[in-house]
């Protein structure tokens, strides 16, 4: 008997679950276009690395190495990890979602700070997993609540260090006594996607922190800082038990070609491509004390973006930015988060931002 349903039957969680929002770009009256909403990298890829696409690109009619065999040589060289200890993913966030996959199953939970990266809930949910949301303290992770909230069900733990949006830090001292109660069952990933923008001496690498924990693996990103942030590629460095998990849930050949030529390229030219971090890094602590300085208060921040927590202002300054072409990131009823861009772009945002009014 055919079914008289119009439709096919679909998830019933799809229904609560909205589509990831990037961030928006703009036009203002004057036709000036500045993208602050997405935490890119201001800076195209170096002409070494170009040049390495362009090359990969002849081959273009071919599958990729499924296993990205180079690629992970030198990303374990790079990172003084053995090779099985490395694996790939399609940008941090494709990576998340293999690791969700591979501990995710009904009735299970994975906990988080919240507010934090906003992908976080989505393949939370995606995977058919509860998500157990911890409140910000002071804008950063409660590590105590954190570890209140760990119970037989738990299989995962997010730590995103530098925090996205806020941009604040767990330190080492705090993050090892977390990492020292945390059961042995859950796996606690360290999402480290601005490690490169970090200049806090007290906050840890996380690849040094992995080595003789085996429920602890940290996950990274080629998007922002080497800015490769449109051929989507990401890595996880974690014991072979994580890894092999992980490649498992990989969809074949999501590592492309020109993804893996890249990821190489930008690691053998890693030393200009820090100069330009660097000069980043600058511009990041340029923009908050302009900030400070205007009546705002700023966390102090280690990504390549600044927090404002406006509440119920957010969408007016949102659109106060929007009407000289200044796109943000606002999060209703929160704050708005702000791209470090080049010193000019940012100019036009401190433009906005200094007469903006009711700072706090």
């Amino acid at each position: 008997m055919v079914s008289e349903s119009k439709s096919p039957y679909l998830r019933a969680v799809l229904e609560s679950i909205p589509p990831y929002r990037a961030g928006i770009k703009i036009v203002g009256p004057d036709g000036r276009s500045i993208k602050l909403s997405s935490n890119e990298s201001p800076y195209g890829p170096l002409p070494s690395v170009r040049e390495a696409i362009a090359e990969a690109a002849a081959d273009l009619n071919r599958y990729p190495d499924p296993a990205a065999e180079a690629l992970v040589t030198r990303l374990a060289e790079r990172l003084g990890v053995p090779e099985d200890h490395v694996a790939l993913g399609a940008g941090s966030v494709g990576m998340l979602q293999q690791l969700l996959e591979a501990v995710g199953e009904p009735g299970t939970e994975v906990v988080y700070a919240w507010r934090s990266f906003e992908a976080y809930p989505l393949l939370v949910e995606l995977a058919g997993v509860s998500s157990v949301k911890v409140p910000l303290k002071e804008e950063g992770h409660d590590l105590e609540a954190m570890l209140e909230a760990i119970n037989a069900n738990t299989r995962m733990v997010l730590i995103c260090n530098p925090n996205n949006p806020t941009g604040t830090t767990v330190r080492e001292a705090e993050l090892v006594d977390f990492l020292d109660r945390v059961p042995d069952h859950v796996l606690v990933i360290l999402d480290e996607a601005y490690r490169e923008y970090v200049r806090d001496p007290e906050v840890p690498d996380g690849i040094s922190l992995y080595r003789d924990r085996p429920n602890v693996a940290v996950l990274r990103t080629f998007s922002k800082a080497y800015g490769l942030a449109a051929v989507r590629l990401g890595f996880l460095v974690g014991h072979p038990q994580v890894t092999g998990a992980v490649r498992k849930t990989l969809v074949p050949f999501a590592i492309n070609h020109l993804a893996q030529a890249a990821g190489i390229a930008s690691l053998n030219a890693e030393e200009e491509l820090l100069e330009r971090v660097e000069a980043t890094v600058a511009e990041r602590e340029r923009v908050r004390g302009a900030l400070l300085d205007a009546g705002w208060t700023v966390p102090p921040t280690e990504g390549n973006f600044v927090w404002l927590r406006l509440g119920e202002r957010t969408l007016d300054f949102a659109a106060a930015c929007a009407e000289v072409g200044v796109a943000v990131r606002p999060f209703q009823g929160e704050g708005a988060r702000v791209t470090i861009a080049s010193p000019e772009e940012n100019d036009a945002f401190l433009a906005v931002a200094t007469v903006f009014p009711d700072r706090r």
